[in-house]
């Protein structure tokens, strides 16, 4: 991989001399040289090449001099390491250029074998830097869209040998959905329509994650969540609540012509249900989440429910009634479901 490299001096011949001396690793395209004749200019060559890898600097310059220099590498390129080269090669110069980020500090007149090999341990530590950039922005886009159990399993931190461990938890679902979206997302323009769902869904995960909740899948304009561990339907029902109350906060707005307040219906229920990876093996295409009987009446509560409305099924009611102010909503019919469901509203 080619290292770019910009040379900052006043010097009008150096120049020449740094294409003769790396004439060979230039042509191999080993190294790729930009010049700079002062610290200004060199600012300007570093916004015109975002790519640098290294900077070779003089210290004594006209206009702005390379200790002032060092001091505005970090704020144009984080990764950026410069190496000073200067016949000013007191300590108090190197200290200076050190305490200022330099990297290493050279004495002319220049040893170019040794300023070769000063170069190559400053490009090194800049790839580890890059790379070490890279993982951490690769880590977190990953951490957007890949379940948080896949994630420890790639970082070691699962124990089992497959992803395809099953198992059977007693958990609570919420499902989440935002009314009325699908009429404005019909008249608004595409970007305005996902960053408007995308800052509700904001407001609703954090709520959800306020009760050590997981958002399970987006699905459209709703949200699954799951609440395992103690007291999990306690702290699914409150998320239900704080995520109703923050959206009837949120004041009404036009969007594609239309005046739209949002709002959301909403059902909880718990039980027994089975997590698990869910998809296609030979695809490569698997879903971290929960199914089961317990997760399909939430789902058909939740589509059930008016806008403003959290639902429940009696034998949730049956749980919750001495900690939450509920009142009957009525028998629904709902699919898969051989008689009416008795539902309660969760009030308060």
């Amino acid at each position: 991989m080619m290292a770019k490299i910009l040379v900052v001096d006043d010097e009008a011949d150096l120049e020449i001399l740094v294409k003769q001396k790396f004439r060979k690793k230039i042509r191999e395209n080993i190294y790729e040289f930009v010049f700079a004749q002062n610290g200004e200019e060199a600012l300007q060559r570093v916004k015109e090449h975002p790519d640098l890898d290294i900077v070779l600097s003089d210290i004594n310059m006209p206009v702005m001099d390379g200790l002032t220099l060092l001091g505005h590498l970090p704020e144009a390129n984080p990764t950026l390491k410069a190496v000073v080269v200067s016949a000013y090669g007191d300590l108090q110069n190197i200290r200076a250029a050190m305490n200022r980020g330099a990297f290493d500090f050279v004495v002319k007149p220049v040893d170019f074998d040794d300023l070769d090999l000063t170069m190559q341990k400053t490009i090194d530590h800049v790839r580890q830097l890059q790379e070490t950039i890279k993982a951490i922005k690769e880590n977190n886009i990953l951490k957007m869209y890949v379940d948080e159990n896949v994630i420890n399993f790639m970082a070691g931190k699962e124990l089992e040998n497959s992803l395809l461990r099953n198992e059977l938890l007693e958990a609570s679902v919420l499902f989440v959905d935002v009314c009325g979206f699908t009429s404005i997302t019909e008249q608004a323009p595409a970007n305005e329509v996902v960053s408007l769902l995308n800052t509700l869904f904001d407001s609703i995960v954090k709520e959800i994650i306020a009760q050590g909740g997981h958002v399970d899948k987006f699905m459209g304009d709703a949200v699954m969540a799951v609440f395992r561990g103690d007291y999990n339907l306690d702290r699914a029902i409150d998320a239900a609540l704080a995520v109703k109350s923050h959206i009837a906060g949120v004041e009404s707005f036009s969007l594609g012509g239309l005046d739209y307040k949002p709002q959301v219906s909403i059902g909880v229920n718990c039980g027994e249900m089975i997590s698990g990876n869910i998809g296609s093996v030979s695809l490569k295409r698997l879903d971290y989440t929960v199914i089961g009987d317990a997760v399909n009446l939430a789902q058909r509560l939740q589509s059930a429910a008016k806008p403003g409305q959290i639902l429940i099924p009696e034998a949730v009611y049956e749980k919750a009634r001495e900690s939450f102010q509920c009142i009957p909503a009525g028998e629904f019919n709902l699919k898969n479901k051989s008689k009416p469901v008795v539902a309660y509203e969760v009030v308060g």
